[in-house]
């Protein structure tokens, strides 16, 4: 049976879903390790799902670290929307053509590059829910073969998504509902392995991104996750709800999460943390 528009998977697709999929998804692997960060293509090149192609977060993800000016963007900035498209249109992207993005560390990477495609105007796009795990979990066939390529025809379209600067986030502050995705730890400001300064953005909740997850690896229920982020949106509604952590990248799985509960509309502060503690003029909280 071939998949038609009312089919599409916008946030998560299963295992099961995948494989039943016709025609088939432009499928992309981006495993990484932010302690090594060749480890993720190297356990592509070894094994992936079957006709997966791989991307690298700080290669394909992200842009120039520092703007013309040689002010520092964040550890993860994005790149141009243009050679993003381009990239993806290279890799075989046509409209209306199901992507679907996974990696083996709970989606924390996946959930970026969901975020991305639909920064470039891309809806039919969605996170293997439990990623490789899940697929072996279940017998899943895997490969080291590399995929053949064709060039696809997608032409850059509007965000389908919004994101804020760091100015704009400071100059709204205290009008809107921020929240972290580092751990418990760094937000407070008891540790600080990456960035320039301890702590987090004045007025931010945290929320863990890792807590999306099931014990399984899967995300929970959308239901579930409803009830856990609805009391820490409130007063606000989840347009007025901007997400950020240390670089740009697990914001994204808090982000899907909510998309996935059906709390929609919320923005991304790409620059995050890492940006955000580079300026010493910027407030800085802590505890």
């Amino acid at each position: 049976m071939t998949t038609t528009p009312d089919r599409f998977f916008h946030t998560l697709i299963s295992c099961e879903d995948l494989q039943a999929l016709n025609p088939a998804p432009l499928l992309l692997d981006v495993s990484f390790d932010l302690s090594d960060i060749q480890a993720g293509e190297t356990a592509y090149q070894q094994a992936h799902l079957p006709g997966a192609h791989y991307l690298h977060l700080e290669r394909d993800l992200s842009g120039n670290k520092t703007d013309a000016a040689g002010l520092f963007k964040g550890r993860h900035p994005l790149p141009a929307r243009e050679a993003f498209a381009q990239r993806m249109k290279a890799l075989g992207l046509i409209p209306q053509r199901q992507v679907v993005a996974y990696d083996g560390q709970g989606g924390m990477y996946a959930a970026r590059l969901w975020w991305m495609l639909c920064w470039i105007g891309h809806a039919e796009v969605a996170v293997l829910d439990g990623g490789t795990q899940a697929w072996l979990a279940q017998g899943g066939a895997m490969s080291s073969e590399r995929p053949t390529t064709t060039p696809g025809d997608y032409e850059l379209k509007p965000s389908l998504v919004t994101q804020v600067s760091a100015d704009e986030l400071q100059a709204r502050l205290g009008q809107l509902r921020l929240i972290d995705a580092r751990a418990p730890e760094r937000f407070r400001g008891e540790v600080e392995p990456l960035d320039k300064q301890a702590g987090h953005i004045p007025g931010a909740s945290n929320r863990l991104f890792k807590n999306n997850l099931q014990a399984d690896g899967r995300f929970k229920s959308s239901e579930l996750l409803h009830a856990e982020f609805a009391p820490l949106l409130a007063p606000f509604g989840s347009a007025a709800v901007v997400h950020q952590c240390g670089s740009g990248v697990t914001a994204c799985h808090n982000l899907l999460a909510m998309e996935h509960a059906g709390l929609k509309g919320s923005a991304l502060y790409p620059g995050s943390w890492s940006e955000w503690s580079s300026d010493p003029t910027r407030p800085i909280a802590k505890a």
